[in-house]
């Protein structure tokens, strides 16, 4: 789609397609019109390229009836110093440094930029609710520039897209979908007091985010998370349970983590993943805890701290005694989730065991999950519900658990799904088809705000740093940017996790209209081959078909079912 040929040359793109500035858009899974369910946001870009001497500033307007809102965003370039690992595979979009497309920003009075010589795109989200009627809603979107200087010309484009709305409504997801939180970034970033009145309205903003896009858990710090920290460092303190040393003991204080249930509860979170309470890689220490001492604030348990030793056994009996009897008194015991250490590995085993040993009393009748790779540990009971890497699924997947999560972050950075800003987006959008074949039953990534350096030794800001300073890919620390006023600001990530979780979504919806195998036909494994965490069709056209015979085949299921006489 052209308008003033060599003026201002605009494409209607796919979502899951990003716009390198010096690369002509493919055009792969572009429609002008598709489906949706009611309550479903859908997205697509429109790319625009200057055949101009100099820059023009452009405008957009839209036209759409009234059910549907319409949401326009520029696509900005982020800095991806190191986009890729030196080992990867040939579906990566670039293995240069350089500026790429990721962060979505507004549109202010000053218009879009058009560059000379370059492609751009504009984000659009189309917004429907549970009570937008069913049909079809034709939007018109014109694009036009301003004269900025003697002799040059005002451009103008246009294209038309039609949105259709499924009269079924977009199911709760069932799958539970974790990103871990970061509230001391949010405080380091925003320069304001740890749970200060101002950092409590961010960090509700970022999780109300969080769960508009997907998330249904949270990472809930009762004590600082022993996550990515350098040895005998520390993070800034995020404690949410107030502890005394006591002449008996410990006393513990819970109205921080009182506010901060009321908080999820207002968020619409459902589940509280419990922050670790052995470090991380090992479980051979106990994580920062901070108490009141004689009327003086003071660290009692950190690095230093044996995990197996008397002192912090003796903690963890009397704090998770107390714990438990505070969210059974909430109401959340069902809803809580517990860690002992992050990524252990195979040499951990005799320690996380240890580790286990000690808490497994006090925390019977509760879930417990932990990120790993090694089947061994399953094998040998160490973790009844394990998160697996998708790269080491496949044992998982022949022994199956009773339960079993998946999670990715730098390491899976061949072949399998990720969102890493140099992947095409269709290897950020397909995990939804990959969750949902293989009935798993929990998602984790360990960065929805990591503002740091790698180990968490300095803060980086994150509009110049994407990779944790040259140490995870661009993109993977990270899914949000942090927007003026203390508000979040989404990148082309994060709405193709939030489109993942939606086709997730879509599909338990057909499942229950119809059986899994009217699913699986929807995936057309007989004609791109089966879909696997390490194969699966290498282009979007693929995920916007199986898509459209989702929704078919939801639609036709729901008018059988309003055609049935009633009993």
């Amino acid at each position: 789609m052209e308008a003033q040929e060599h003026m201002l040359k605009v494409r209607l793109i796919s979502e899951m397609e990003k716009v390198l500035p010096t690369r002509e858009p493919s055009g792969d899974g572009a429609v002008s019109r598709w489906s949706v369910l009611k309550g479903e946001r859908s997205s697509f870009q429109i790319a625009y390229y200057g055949d101009v001497e100099r820059k023009q500033t452009g405008t957009i307007r839209v036209e759409a009836p009234d059910g549907i809102c319409v949401h326009v965003k520029k696509v900005g370039l982020s800095p991806c110093a190191y986009p890729c690992h030196r080992e990867r595979d040939e579906g990566y979009l670039t293995a240069e440094p350089g500026m790429y497309p990721d962060v979505l920003e507004d549109i202010t009075e000053f218009g879009f930029p058009i560059i000379s010589g370059q492609w751009r795109s504009l984000w659009i989200e189309v917004e429907t609710s549970e009570t937008t009627p069913a049909g079809e809603y034709p939007i018109e979107l014109t694009l036009e520039s301003a004269a900025c200087a003697p002799g040059m010309k005002p451009l103008s484009a246009k294209i038309g897209v039609t949105a259709e709305v499924i009269d079924a409504v977009l199911p709760e997801l069932n799958l539970i979908h974790t990103e871990w939180f970061h509230c001391d970034c949010l405080a380091d970033y925003y320069k304001t007091e740890i749970f200060s009145q101002r950092h409590w309205r961010i960090i509700e903003n970022f999780v109300r985010h969080a769960v508009k896009r997907g998330c249904n858990m949270l990472l809930t710090p009762v004590f600082t998370p022993p996550l990515d920290t350098a040895k005998n460092r520390e993070r800034p303190t995020v404690q949410l349970v107030d502890v005394t040393v006591t002449d008996q003991g410990y006393a513990f204080g819970y109205d921080r983590f009182e506010r901060w249930v009321d908080m999820c509860r207002r968020c619409k979170i459902k589940y509280f993943e419990i922050s670790h309470l052995f470090s991380q890689w090992g479980a051979k220490a106990a994580p920062k805890i901070v108490a009141n001492v004689n009327g003086e604030e003071r660290n009692i348990f950190g690095w230093e701290t044996r995990a197996s030793g008397k002192e912090y056994r003796e903690f963890l009996r009397a704090f998770l005694s107390s714990f438990t009897e505070e969210i059974e008194r909430l109401g959340i015991g069902a809803q809580c989730f517990f860690h002992i250490s992050d990524e252990p590995e195979e040499q951990d085993l005799e320690s996380y065991l240890d580790a286990k040993h000690l808490v497994e009393e006090y925390l019977s009748g509760y879930r417990m999950i932990e990120a790993l790779s090694n089947y061994d540990f399953y094998r040998q009971g160490a973790v009844k519900e394990p998160v697996c890497a998708s790269n080491h699924i496949e044992p998982f997947l022949k022994n199956r658990p009773p339960r079993l999560w998946t999670y990715y972050c730098t390491a899976q950075h061949l072949d399998v799904s990720n969102r890493f800003i140099a992947l095409p987006g269709f290897r950020t959008r397909i995990l939804g088809v990959q969750l949902y074949k293989y009935a798993i039953d929990g998602f984790l990534h360990w960065g929805y705000n990591f503002y740091n350096s790698e180990f968490s030794r300095y803060p980086i800001d994150p509009y110049q740093c994407t990779d944790a300073d040259g140490a995870f890919p661009s993109g993977d620390p990270f899914l949000v940017y942090p927007g003026r006023d203390g508000q979040p600001v989404d990148s082309i990530r994060s709405m193709l996790m939030e489109r993942a979780m939606s086709d997730l979504r879509a599909m338990d919806c057909l499942e229950t209209l119809t059986d899994q195998k009217t699913v699986m036909e929807c995936l057309m494994e007989e004609a791109y081959g089966e879909v696997t965490f390490t194969a699966y069709p290498q282009n979007a056209s693929y995920l916007v078909q199986a898509r459209e015979k989702i929704n078919a085949a939801i639609q036709a299921a729901v008018e059988t079912q309003s055609r049935k006489p009633l009993s």
